[in-house]
């Protein structure tokens, strides 16, 4: 299958979360015979911090303006069998103009921001999509599940909404040589955002304030610049992909925090838990409902929601946090890898493809996730007592 994708980044994990699981899911699409082309827009803040400009498993286009690549780009989109458009792509909606007016392949919208763009389509459209295109495409990717799928078919009359979630390249994310740098007893790994801050002041800077005698490590970009930290926090503003195995290896627990709209919607793994996990790593996580059908509180994932608990999770004992780790190791390996991703998007894929012929889907070439069924009932039980409107949700009555 030949598949060619418009997206944020792929060169560059500098301040967002697309690179890392991108990486994942088409190296695994290559290693199961696709051919895969991605296109980039060449912004200075990745060109500055970029990790490679060509890889082997898909063909990289990185382009400086739209309009000097739009003929070739589309020559190549219109052979394809899937073209791809994706959220916080650059002059994505305009792309997506383009895109939809082509007949032969299947067109997707991956959003990896699912929350985040619903609640700003509620407002206007966007740079990257238009309220009107979510209709018109063969299928949307929502990298958040529950009501965020309710809500791209109900309000936004998505053809077809199904989740893509985030996952892991257990060939590069595996427990590596502790490094004196990397040291610590809770690291957090993430890029600054508002609605993320009350929780890690909380959870991580109160932590740090209270046990001075702990080492901590936050590791994120654009973060102010005036702010003061307790003398005992190490600041990283990036740690290249090469180097996250040896941070999450050379910390004795690793914070997951989610952003407030993620949150309200559920459902929404970051990619960084299953990166941590694959490591070996220990994690304590904020909740967010749906984060046990990824990890089984207690016993995989250790939960926090005041800075009394993250201290309680630091008293814990080596063997006991070495077999919660263990755990959610297996856990990711077993069901959240990007070879798994790209299963999944292959059998959407398919799916999509019979719904435009108006045929009913073969069964899965393999098994289906032992997340999905969950998100089915889910989805059956927020469309039976919700109902939504651009405005927001509104309770429904019955």
């Amino acid at each position: 299958m030949k598949i060619t994708i418009f997206g944020l980044t792929l060169s560059s994990s500098w301040g967002n979360g697309h690179a890392t699981p991108y990486r994942a899911v088409l190296r695994a699409l290559a290693r199961l015979g696709h051919r895969i082309t991605f296109y980039e827009k060449d912004v200075e803040y990745y060109a500055l911090r970029r990790d490679f400009n060509a890889c082997g498993y898909c063909d990289l286009v990185i382009y400086g303006e739209w309009e000097d690549i739009r003929r070739r780009a589309l020559k190549g989109a219109a052979e394809s069998d899937v073209v791809i458009t994706a959220s916080f792509c650059p002059e994505g909606a305009r792309i997506n103009d383009a895109v939809l007016e082509l007949q032969r392949p299947l067109r997707v919208f991956y959003d990896l921001d699912t929350p985040v763009t619903l609640g700003k389509l509620r407002d206007d459209d966007l740079n990257y999509l238009r309220a009107r295109q979510i209709a018109e495409f063969d299928l949307v990717l929502s990298w958040s599940g529950g009501r965020s799928l309710v809500e791209l078919e109900t309000v936004w009359k998505a053809a077809l909404a199904r989740p893509l979630f985030g996952c892991v390249d257990p060939d590069i994310y595996v427990g590596a040589p502790r490094e004196a740098r990397f040291e610590c007893a809770l690291s957090y790994m993430g890029t600054y955002a508002a609605d993320r801050q009350d929780k890690l002041d909380r959870l991580f800077l109160e932590c740090a304030r209270r046990r001075q005698d702990l080492p901590f490590l936050l590791a994120g970009t654009l973060y102010p610049w005036h702010w003061q930290w307790p003398a005992n926090v190490k600041r990283f503003d990036h740690v290249s992909p090469a180097e996250h195995p040896a941070l999450y290896s050379s910390s004795r627990l690793t914070l997951n925090l989610t952003r407030a709209e993620m949150a309200a919607c559920g459902y929404c793994p970051s990619g960084r838990f299953f990166e941590a996990a694959a490591c070996g790593t220990p994690i304590v996580s904020d909740w967010f409902e749906g984060l046990d059908t990824f990890f089984r509180p207690g016993e995989e994932v250790l939960i926090a929601s005041s800075a009394e608990d993250a201290l309680q999770a630091l008293d814990l004992g080596d063997g006991e946090l070495a077999r919660m780790s263990a755990r959610a190791r297996q856990r990711t390996l077993d069901e959240h890898t990007g070879e798994h991703r790209a299963r999944q998007m292959l059998d959407y894929f398919e799916e999509a493809f019979a719904a435009r012929h108006g045929k009913p889907a073969a069964l899965p070439r393999q098994p289906q996730s032992s997340l999905e069924t969950p998100y089915q009932q889910e989805r059956l039980r927020v469309s039976a007592t919700q109902a939504f409107t651009r405005s927001g949700v509104e309770e429904a009555t019955s």
